[in-house]
């Protein structure tokens, strides 16, 4: 049994819902609570999943919790979930070839279109790093006023990036032309964006509803990811070094796990890194300027604000779940007997098939369900109780 039915669980909660119509725009946001547990990444499942078109990018402070997202995830929705690890050194370079490998393949998955939720730490989110020029330069971003390039040239570039031509655009993936009028509905965009041209430049960047194809709120600019890869290799053309929010979607939803920690984190790195680049440069060594490996927390900043973003934490939370932390068990076998027994039913997440059927063995035919899955964290709904084997036991769950 997978564990879709914790996500639709949540899908049906009315929180939910408002939430998936009301997410914020880019330049707002907005405080989540009552997530206990692994609740917030079964959230972020049924958001994905009805917004299937979205990017929504994790942040969590240290790279430990950005494994126990990943691993939630993967369990959630696959392999749609991917990570963007942070250099294991501070210097230009990364010298682990694994973890530079991962963030170039991940770079080009979401590059790509083919990444639903993205799992990042806070230093990695600040850092700049060599991204190759194929991969640079296969998304296309159109803003008013920008060297977007010809109307014709666009056509062009989305018809290599595996846009289909249509008369009307109805869904993602498609765009239409109309005299000097460009509609474009790529993945990563919260609506189908209307691009209108008068000679080479844009003046007019707007959104339009699918429905009645009527224009709606202006926009500062699009990102359009390709549908398919262009035939370019990852590491033709040299590279650029650029920062992780400067590559994703405009409309990417941002997911902030505890961020004031986060915020301390970025601080951390920007300083830590100059006192490298110092130790280096008595070394002699020649590094490069701090500016060109991090950006600056200020900018980091400024940028981050630029997205839709949705803060994890209880403290003054806008929009509140209904989703409470489970009753500490510490091996309490008996009391576990007595909770399945009460309401609401309780689903007990086992690691693997082994630990189902000890588990089995231990609650016997107690009102209950047995399930593999490994989530983090238990909770409980209103209609269901989450408990997981290894919180059970006071055992460490493993990770990748």
């Amino acid at each position: 049994m997978s564990l879709d039915f914790l996500v639709d669980r949540f899908d049906q909660l009315p929180d939910t819902q408002a939430l998936a119509r009301e997410l914020p725009a880019p330049g707002a946001r907005l405080s989540v609570g009552g997530l206990a547990g692994s609740s917030a990444a079964v959230l972020l499942a049924s958001l994905a999943r009805r917004l299937p078109q979205r990017l929504f990018t994790v942040t969590a402070p240290t790279p430990a919790d950005a494994e126990r997202w990943l691993a939630d995830l993967r369990v959630l929705v696959g392999e749609r979930a991917a990570l963007y690890p942070q250099r294991e050194a501070l210097g230009a370079e990364e010298p682990h070839y694994e973890i530079a490998g991962e963030r170039i393949e991940t770079l080009e998955a979401l590059l790509e279109g083919r990444v639903r939720v993205l799992v990042t730490t806070a230093r990695a989110s600040a850092e700049r790093t060599g991204v190759p020029t194929a991969l640079q330069t296969s998304r296309l971003v159109m803003a008013p006023g920008a060297g977007s390039g010809a109307l014709g040239a666009v056509i062009g570039r989305l018809e290599e990036m595996g846009y289909a031509r249509v008369p009307a655009v109805r869904e993602v993936a498609q765009f239409s032309v109309r005299g000097g009028i460009l509609d474009v509905y790529g993945f990563g965009m919260a609506a189908p964006a209307r691009v209108e041209w008068w000679g080479d430049e844009i003046v007019s960047l707007r959104d339009f509803d699918l429905d009645d194809q009527r224009s709606g709120t202006a926009r500062e600019r699009v990102t359009v990811l390709p549908i398919r890869s262009g035939g370019k290799g990852k590491g033709e053309g040299g590279s650029v070094r650029s920062s992780l929010l400067d590559l994703v979607p405009t409309d990417t939803i941002v997911v902030l796990d505890q961020e004031p920690a986060i915020a301390r984190e970025v601080e951390r790195a920007w300083n830590d890194a100059a006192h490298h680049l110092e130790i280096a440069r008595r070394l002699g060594e020649e590094p490069p300027p701090r500016e060109e490996l991090f950006t600056d927390p200020a900018v980091w900043r400024r940028r981050l604000a630029g997205f839709g973003v949705l803060s994890l934490g209880d403290a003054g939370a806008e929009v509140r779940f209904p989703a409470l932390p489970p009753e500490p068990l510490a091996r309490d076998l008996k009391r576990l007997r007595q909770i399945m027994a009460q309401e609401p039913p309780t689903v007990i997440l086992c690691d693997n098939e082994g630990q189902l059927e000890r588990m089995d063995e231990l609650v016997g035919d107690r009102a209950g369900t047995l399930v593999v899955g490994s989530l983090e964290g238990g909770f409980v709904l209103p209609a269901l109780r989450v408990l997981t084997d290894h919180e059970i036991f006071r055992r460490a769950r493993r990770l990748r």
